[in-house]
């Protein structure tokens, strides 16, 4: 078996750097994220090593895709250690004892990608740690999304709102108006500071928090687009990013391994067994079907008009990159 590669430590350090020319903030933290689902204060309690990965994104926008194409190149032999929700998982994710999962990653001996929820406005940042953020089109999270809320067991209800320790209001059960629940996504918040995603948390803010330092060498942004168009180009961009030099003979299966037709032939190998628990039809209805524009003839003009209000409200340069992809410049 090809024991996974590793990166040199990224080392620079302190609450500004200078950065192509100029002097940069360093991300902090602003705000505490704690309902349902999440709470942002575990990672109060998670050591970091120094050449972690961390997974981020909002939802339904490219997470285990991302989680799949970051093992794979770890373990470019195919030999990886069990499914992502295993060796990748969800940190934040607030009904898994916390106690669980830091062991489960204290017990890792190769190289750790974590899976965050978490906007970077509420995560510790390290400075030696890679941070890879995984955005899409809002109009086709939204439609995962519905797949992803309306599948939901009773058992899952049960886990969000019934665990101890939530914060706010309960999950509400989906409740298949689509209408109004587009309506209530779009246009309200979670957290007063977001923009939409009720009952969530704001996919349009989100990757928005990253945006914002992208200059930074430990910020790599990724869109589900530009995965789907040019998978093998973009995987080689994360290789490249994580400074890992994955045997050229390899390569062919490791791209095959990270595409849908190959994940969709048992998913159970991705996301686990266990996600049962949480979804009607397992492994097979979490990795639904990875396409775009399955909103068309879905959202009508009225919910268009609400789209375009909100995305307004976003800079022009990153609401053109959210919903289209694309190259991102550093500044």
């Amino acid at each position: 078996m090809i024991e996974p590669l590793r990166s040199n430590r990224c080392d620079f350090s302190g609450s500004s750097k200078e950065l192509g020319g100029f002097m940069a903030d360093l991300p902090v933290r602003k705000h505490v994220y704690q309902n349902h689902h999440l709470d942002s204060t575990r990672w109060n309690w998670f050591t970091p090593r120094s050449d972690d990965i961390i997974i981020a994104t909002s939802y339904k926008a490219g997470t285990t895709f991302t989680q799949t194409i970051v093992g794979n190149i770890l373990f470019p032999d195919g030999n990886l250690p069990g499914p992502a929700s295993l060796i990748s998982p969800w940190l934040d994710f607030r009904p898994f004892p916390l106690e669980m999962v830091l062991g489960q990653l204290e017990e890792q001996d190769h190289r750790r990608y974590i899976k965050t929820h978490i906007p970077l406005d509420g995560l510790p940042y390290y400075s030696d740690c890679k941070y890879l953020c995984v955005t899409r089109d809002p109009r086709d999270v939204f439609m995962s999304l519905l797949n992803h809320w309306g599948s939901h067991t009773d058992e899952f209800y049960g886990a969000m709102n019934g665990v101890p320790g939530r914060v706010g209001d309960e999950f509400p059960h989906f409740t298949g108006d689509i209408k109004q629940i587009w309506r209530d996504w779009i246009s309200r918040s979670w957290f007063d500071w977001e923009i939409g995603g009720y009952p969530y948390w704001s996919h349009l803010s989100y990757a928005l928090t990253f945006w914002n330092y992208r200059h930074l060498p430990n910020i790599k942004l990724l869109h589900f687009n530009d995965l789907l168009d040019d998978l093998d180009g973009q995987m080689r961009g994360v290789a490249d990013y994580l400074g890992i030099d994955v045997p050229s003979e390899l390569w062919p299966d490791v791209v095959k391994r990270c595409t849908f037709a190959e994940v969709k032939k048992d998913p159970s190998k991705v996301v686990g067994e266990n996600i049962s628990f949480a979804f009607k039809g397992g492994a097979d209805t979490f990795i639904h079907k990875g396409t775009n524009g399955r909103w068309v003839g879905v959202l009508d003009d009225e919910d268009l008009e609400l789209y375009e209000s909100a995305m307004r409200k976003l800079p022009q340069d990153y609401a053109r990159w959210l919903q289209n992809g694309g190259s991102v410049s550093s500044t």
